[in-house]
């Protein structure tokens, strides 16, 4: 295969979860993956998991985490230097503390929006530059069906709801804004994931079909 036929995908939060899975899947289809995650010793242990399955050849770490600008300008230096044009795919997914058990606060909501909007926003529009290069790029911002003002909660899970309903806004407005990117905001499903206290119905791996 020659080097128009590589593609690139960068997976953020994939340390664990669904975005592990993500990254099985696609590196499993051949796609070559960077993972990234917050806590790099987490996302380095994760990336040992993936090589003992077999994918070394196919997954690199670097670190990311999204509501840091210095962070979010790291990454795309390393992609610019690594891939270069060969970048194609993007999937960002949302980072969220566990649900269970927590109080609702002005702070908490604060910090939910710059992780999962904001961060989101941060990170997408540094690697657009990148991203135009491709002959197909896409953007896939994996949400909640939550995320709809018809099932904003009076309660509960506002900050996260919150944030979803952000994201739809801003995927909209990103698909609007470059039409020759494949953008799509997705939700896995109900996953057994830490942020539901692992109650889901679907494994990860069964969301990560989805995406």
């Amino acid at each position: 295969m020659g080097e128009a036929t590589e593609r690139y995908a960068i997976v953020t939060g994939a340390n664990k979860g669904i975005g592990l899975q993500i990254v099985k899947q696609l590196a499993s289809a051949g796609i070559k993956v960077v993972v990234t995650a917050r806590n790099e010793e987490k996302g380095l242990q994760a990336l040992e998991t993936l090589k003992a399955s077999g994918l070394s050849h196919l997954v690199l770490f670097h670190q990311l985490d999204v509501a840091d600008a210095a962070s979010v300008s790291s990454l795309t230096d390393f992609i610019r230097s690594k891939f270069w044009k060969l970048i194609m795919q993007l999937l960002e997914i949302s980072e969220d503390e566990v649900r269970k058990g927590i109080t609702e606060t002005y702070d908490l909501a604060e910090e939910c929006l710059q992780i999962n909007y904001y961060g989101v926003k941060m990170t997408v529009e540094s690697l657009v530059p990148l991203l135009k290069l491709s002959d197909s790029p896409r953007v896939v911002n994996v949400s909640s069906f939550m995320g709809q003002l018809e099932s904003f909660p009076k309660g509960s899970w506002v900050r996260g709801v919150l944030s979803d309903v952000d994201h739809h806004g801003y995927t909209r407005i990103l698909a609007k804004k470059y039409p020759s990117f494949c953008i799509n905001c997705v939700c896995p499903g109900y996953v057994k994931t830490e942020i539901n206290a692992f109650t889901g119905s679907l494994t990860p791996a069964e969301g990560a079909v989805v995406l």
